[in-house]
C-alpha cells in the first residue's frame, strides 16, 4: 500500500513558480517519515487533470489514499467533478513549506508562491460543500507531532483498504441462540466491503484427511521454535497442526484473511481448534468464537493496520469486583501475540463440545494500556465501540485455568466502565489492542461511514446515554 501526494495549484503564476511549487512538494513527500510510502503524484491545474488523477487513483490497487496540500492558490470549482469520483480515503494536508516569515525575503511573489493559508481555505471550502467525508491535518509537515498525526490516518486508511476486499471464512454457523453475534451481511458488504460466507465442516474435515506427515512434521518444528511443549503428547499437536494447514488451505485457496468457527459444530473432527486458531492469528488472520463474523473482520482488519502489532480476538468472562478487574480469556482462542512471555503449548479437556482434549497456547497477556473494540449490528446501521482499557498483569495463578488470559481495568471506572459497555450494546467477544489510538479508529468509522461510540477516561453513562439518542437521530432510516 502507498499513498499519492497531489498537490493543488494553477497556471496563473507562470512556470517557474509551478517549477517551484513541483521542487517543494517532493521535498516535503521526501522529507516524510510514515509507515507506509507516500508518493509525490502530480501539481494539478486545472479540471481535467484532477479527474484524471482521481479516476486513477480509484482504480490503482495499490494506491490506499490520496494526500492532497494547496501549495498556491487552486480554485476549488476545479476540484468538483474530480472530488465527485474520489472512491479512496482523503487526506486534505494544511501545511506550508517554510514555517516562519523570512522578513526580508517576503514580497508579493513570495505571497504568491507560498500560500497555503488561502489556497488550502478554498480547498477546504469544497470539500465541506461536497460534504465529504475527509481527513484534515493541519501543521508543519517537519513538525514530527503532525507526521504522527498522518501515520495515525494512513493506518486508518489501509484499514480501510483491506476491509473492502475481506473475506470471512465461516466454517459451520453461529452458536445456536446467541444474538449479538447475528447481523446483516449485506450491510456488512455495504459499508464495510466484506464477503461472509459459509464453508461445510464437512470441507475442511476432506482438506484435513489429504495433509500429508511431511506437512505436519515441518509446522511442528515451526511451533518448537516459537513454543514452549511437553513432546509427550505430541499426537494432539500434531492433530492441531493437521487442522490449521487444511483451514489455511481453505482459506488461501478462497482469498480470505478472516475466519470462524463453533464448538457446536465440529462433525468429523477430533479437537476444536485451539493452537491452530491461535497461530494462525499470530500469522496476521481475524478470528472470531461462535462464529462471530464481525468480530474476526475487526481482528482482521487492526492486524492489516500493525502488521507487527499485538492484536487478539477476545471474550469478557468474569470479573473481581474487590479488585476491579475483568478476567478476559476464552475456551482456547486468544492470540500469542498479546503475551508478557514465552507461551507453553499444553493439553487440556475442554469440558464443552464434547470432542478430545485440545492442544492450546497457555500465556499471560501482558500489562499496558489498550483498547477493546467491538462492531455490533444496531439495527439499520453498525456501531463500532472502542473502550479504552489499562490491562495489567494477572495478579493469581488460576493452577486449574489452563488458557491464555489477560486483565484489565476498564475507563472511565470499573463499574462506570461496564455500564457504559452495556448501554452502548458492546459484545462479549471483542478485538483487544495495544497499539491503536483513538484517532485512528476515528478515521477508519468516517472512511467507512459506520457509527462510533467511544467510552474513555471522560465519559460518563449519563452523557453517553444522550449521545446514543442523537445517533439514532443521525442514522435514522
Amino acid at each position: 500500500m502507498k499513498f499519492w501526494f497531489v498537490t493543488g495549484s494553477q497556471p496563473l503564476y507562470g512556470e517557474e513558480p509551478l517549477r517551484q511549487v513541483e521542487e517543494n512538494s517532493r521535498v516535503i513527500v521526501n522529507g516524510l517519515k510514515l509507515p507506509f510510502p507516500v508518493e509525490y503524484k502530480q501539481t494539478v491545474k486545472n479540471a481535467s487533470q484532477i479527474e484524471t488523477l482521481i479516476k486513477e487513483a480509484n482504480y490503482d490497487e495499490e494506491c490506499a489514499g490520496i494526500i492532497t496540500f494547496c501549495h498556491t492558490f487552486s480554485p476549488s470549482k476545479m476540484w468538483i467533478n474530480g472530488l465527485a469520483l474520489l472512491q479512496k480515503p482523503w487526506l486534505h494536508f494544511h501545511t506550508q513549506f517554510n514555517a516562519s516569515i523570512p522578513n526580508d525575503e517576503i514580497d508579493m511573489d513570495y505571497m504568491n508562491l507560498h500560500q497555503s493559508a488561502h489556497g488550502d481555505r478554498e480547498h477546504g471550502f469544497i470539500g465541506a460543500r461536497l460534504r465529504m467525508p475527509r481527513a484534515v491535518i493541519a501543521g508543519h509537515w517537519q513538525d514530527p507531532a503532525v507526521q504522527e498525526k498522518i501515520a495515525l490516518w494512513q493506518r486508518a486508511a489501509v484499514g480501510a483498504m483491506f476491509s473492502h476486499s475481506l473475506k470471512i471464512v465461516r466454517f459451520g454457523d453461529n452458536m445456536r441462540e446467541v444474538a449479538v453475534t447475528e447481523g446483516d451481511k449485506i450491510e456488512a458488504q455495504l459499508r464495510m466491503g466484506w464477503q461472509v460466507n459459509t464453508w461445510a465442516v464437512g470441507d475442511l474435515v476432506a482438506e484435513m484427511n489429504q495433509v500429508t506427515e511431511a506437512e505436519i512434521d515441518q509446522l511442528m518444528e515451526e511451533y518448537a521454535a516459537l513454543y514452549d511443549f511437553d513432546a509427550a503428547d505430541t499426537e494432539t499437536i500434531r492433530y492441531q497442526a493437521r487442522e490449521e494447514i487444511a483451514m489455511e488451505r481453505i482459506l488461501v485457496a478462497v482469498g480470505a484473511k478472516a475466519f470462524t468457527n463453533t464448538f457446536e459444530d465440529l462433525h468429523g473432527m477430533r479437537q476444536l481448534p485451539g493452537l491452530a486458531t491461535q497461530h494462525l492469528m499470530a500469522k496476521g488472520y481475524g478470528y472470531g468464537g461462535e462464529g462471530d463474523w464481525k468480530t474476526a473482520g475487526m481482528t482482521a482488519i487492526l492486524k492489516a493496520m500493525y502488521p507487527d502489532g499485538a492484536t487478539s480476538f477476545m471474550e469478557d468472562y468474569t470479573y473481581d469486583y474487590s479488585k476491579e478487574l475483568i478476567l478476559g480469556a476464552h475456551m482456547l482462542e486468544v492470540c500469542p501475540s498479546i503475551t508478557a512471555a514465552k507461551p507453553k503449548i499444553e493439553v487440556h479437556p475442554l469440558g464443552i463440545g464434547g470432542k478430545e482434549p485440545p492442544a492450546r497456547l497457555v500465556f499471560e497477556g501482558k500489562a499496558g494500556d489498550a483498547k477493546v473494540l467491538s462492531l455490533i449490528d444496531a439495527g439499520g446501521r453498525l456501531r463500532l465501540i472502542m473502550q479504552d482499557v489499562s490491562c495489567v498483569k494477572p495478579f493469581q495463578s488460576m493452577p486449574n485455568l489452563p488458557v491464555a488470559r489477560t486483565m484489565w481495568c476498564p475507563k472511565p471506572s470499573f463499574l462506570s466502565g461496564l455500564e457504559c459497555w452495556i448501554l452502548a450494546g458492546g459484545a462479549h467477544h471483542t478485538v483487544l489492542s495495544y497499539d491503536i489510538e483513538t484517532q485512528t479508529v476515528r478515521d477508519f468509522a468516517r472512511i467507512m461511514g459506520i457509527e462510533l461510540v467511544c467510552i474513555d477516561a471522560s465519559t460518563t453513562p449519563e452523557q453517553l446515554e444522550r449521545d446514543l439518542k442523537l445517533g439514532d437521530l443521525i442514522y435514522k432510516q
